[in-house]
Protein backbone atom coordinates (compact mmCIF):
# COMPACT_ATOMS: atom_id res chain seq x y z
CA UNK A 1 0.00 0.00 0.00
CA UNK A 2 1.11 3.51 -0.79
CA UNK A 3 -0.55 6.73 0.33
CA UNK A 4 -1.34 9.37 -2.28
CA UNK A 5 -2.84 12.82 -1.95
CA UNK A 6 -5.75 13.64 -4.22
CA UNK A 7 -5.48 17.35 -5.04
CA UNK A 8 -7.64 17.60 -8.18
CA UNK A 9 -10.13 15.68 -10.23
CA UNK A 10 -10.41 15.39 -13.97
CA UNK A 11 -13.40 15.23 -16.26
CA UNK A 12 -13.82 14.74 -19.99
CA UNK A 13 -16.07 17.33 -21.58
CA UNK A 14 -17.00 18.17 -25.17
CA UNK A 15 -14.34 20.90 -25.03
CA UNK A 16 -11.64 18.52 -23.79
CA UNK A 17 -10.13 17.51 -20.49
CA UNK A 18 -10.89 19.71 -17.49
CA UNK A 19 -8.97 19.66 -14.21
CA UNK A 20 -10.69 21.01 -11.13
CA UNK A 21 -10.58 20.86 -7.36
CA UNK A 22 -12.20 17.87 -5.65
CA UNK A 23 -15.94 18.15 -4.93
CA UNK A 24 -15.24 18.63 -1.25
CA UNK A 25 -12.94 21.54 -2.05
CA UNK A 26 -10.17 19.87 -0.05
CA UNK A 27 -7.39 17.43 -0.81
CA UNK A 28 -7.50 13.98 0.75
CA UNK A 29 -5.14 11.06 1.25
CA UNK A 30 -5.98 7.60 -0.07
CA UNK A 31 -4.08 4.31 0.05
CA UNK A 32 -3.58 2.54 -3.27
CA UNK A 33 -2.66 -1.11 -3.66
CA UNK A 34 0.92 -1.71 -4.83
CA UNK A 35 -0.33 -3.42 -8.01
CA UNK A 36 -2.33 -0.32 -8.95
CA UNK A 37 0.64 1.97 -8.24
CA UNK A 38 2.88 -0.24 -10.40
CA UNK A 39 0.36 -0.23 -13.26
CA UNK A 40 -0.05 3.55 -13.06
CA UNK A 41 3.73 4.10 -13.08
CA UNK A 42 4.09 1.80 -16.10
CA UNK A 43 1.29 3.66 -17.86
CA UNK A 44 2.90 7.05 -17.06
CA UNK A 45 6.26 5.85 -18.45
CA UNK A 46 4.57 4.73 -21.69
CA UNK A 47 2.82 8.10 -21.96
CA UNK A 48 6.15 9.89 -21.53
CA UNK A 49 7.75 7.72 -24.23
CA UNK A 50 4.86 8.40 -26.62
CA UNK A 51 4.98 12.15 -25.94
CA UNK A 52 8.72 12.26 -26.56
CA UNK A 53 8.30 10.33 -29.82
CA UNK A 54 5.53 12.71 -30.88
CA UNK A 55 7.65 15.76 -30.03
CA UNK A 56 10.66 14.28 -31.81
CA UNK A 57 8.65 13.54 -34.97
CA UNK A 58 7.19 17.04 -34.94
CA UNK A 59 10.62 18.52 -34.32
CA UNK A 60 12.14 16.62 -37.25
CA UNK A 61 9.32 17.80 -39.53
CA UNK A 62 9.96 21.35 -38.32
CA UNK A 63 13.64 21.05 -39.30
CA UNK A 64 12.81 19.97 -42.85
CA UNK A 65 14.05 22.55 -45.32
CA UNK A 66 16.00 24.48 -42.70
CA UNK A 67 19.78 24.71 -42.69
CA UNK A 68 20.10 23.32 -39.17
CA UNK A 69 21.72 20.16 -37.85
CA UNK A 70 19.40 17.18 -37.43
CA UNK A 71 19.37 16.61 -33.68
CA UNK A 72 16.83 14.85 -31.53
CA UNK A 73 14.32 17.01 -29.67
CA UNK A 74 15.81 15.87 -26.34
CA UNK A 75 19.24 17.07 -27.49
CA UNK A 76 17.91 20.64 -27.33
CA UNK A 77 18.15 20.26 -23.56
CA UNK A 78 21.87 19.55 -23.82
CA UNK A 79 22.35 22.38 -26.30
CA UNK A 80 20.61 24.79 -23.92
CA UNK A 81 22.79 23.73 -20.98
CA UNK A 82 25.98 23.96 -23.04
CA UNK A 83 25.10 27.44 -24.25
CA UNK A 84 24.26 28.61 -20.73
CA UNK A 85 27.58 27.48 -19.33
CA UNK A 86 29.59 28.72 -22.32
CA UNK A 87 27.93 32.13 -21.84
CA UNK A 88 29.14 32.24 -18.24
CA UNK A 89 25.83 31.51 -16.49
CA UNK A 90 26.60 30.19 -13.01
CA UNK A 91 26.47 26.37 -12.98
CA UNK A 92 24.00 26.39 -10.07
CA UNK A 93 21.48 28.37 -12.15
CA UNK A 94 22.06 26.13 -15.17
CA UNK A 95 21.61 23.07 -12.94
CA UNK A 96 18.29 24.37 -11.62
CA UNK A 97 17.03 25.08 -15.15
CA UNK A 98 17.70 21.48 -16.17
CA UNK A 99 16.22 20.09 -12.97
CA UNK A 100 19.35 18.26 -11.85
CA UNK A 101 19.15 17.17 -8.23
CA UNK A 102 22.64 18.49 -7.51
CA UNK A 103 25.04 20.94 -9.10
CA UNK A 104 27.58 18.10 -9.13
CA UNK A 105 25.60 16.29 -11.81
CA UNK A 106 25.67 19.36 -14.01
CA UNK A 107 29.39 19.92 -13.49
CA UNK A 108 30.21 16.26 -14.10
CA UNK A 109 28.28 16.28 -17.37
CA UNK A 110 29.05 19.74 -18.73
CA UNK A 111 32.27 21.15 -17.27
CA UNK A 112 34.08 20.23 -20.50
CA UNK A 113 32.28 23.12 -22.22
CA UNK A 114 34.06 25.55 -19.92
CA UNK A 115 37.70 24.84 -20.94
CA UNK A 116 38.94 28.32 -19.98
CA UNK A 117 37.95 27.96 -16.34
CA UNK A 118 41.52 27.35 -15.07
CA UNK A 119 42.95 30.24 -17.08
CA UNK A 120 40.10 32.51 -15.99
CA UNK A 121 40.67 31.61 -12.33
CA UNK A 122 44.41 32.29 -12.64
CA UNK A 123 43.73 35.68 -14.30
CA UNK A 124 41.30 36.67 -11.54
CA UNK A 125 43.80 35.73 -8.82
CA UNK A 126 46.51 37.68 -10.67
CA UNK A 127 44.22 40.73 -10.77
CA UNK A 128 43.50 40.44 -7.03
CA UNK A 129 47.22 40.16 -6.20
CA UNK A 130 48.02 43.17 -8.40
CA UNK A 131 45.29 45.28 -6.77
CA UNK A 132 46.42 44.26 -3.30
CA UNK A 133 50.02 45.16 -4.14
CA UNK A 134 49.01 48.59 -5.46
CA UNK A 135 46.87 49.26 -2.37
CA UNK A 136 49.80 48.35 -0.15
CA UNK A 137 52.16 50.48 -2.14
CA UNK A 138 54.34 47.55 -3.29
CA UNK A 139 53.22 47.81 -6.89
CA UNK A 140 54.12 51.46 -7.43
CA UNK A 141 56.93 52.08 -9.86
Amino acid sequence: MEAYTIVESVEQTAEGVNYKEPKSGRSRVVDLPSSVVKALKTHRARQADMLLALLTDGWMRHLEGLDLPRIRFHDLRHTHETQLLAAGVHPKIASERLGHSTIGITLDLYSHVMPGMQANAAAQIDDMISRAAVEKGDGKG
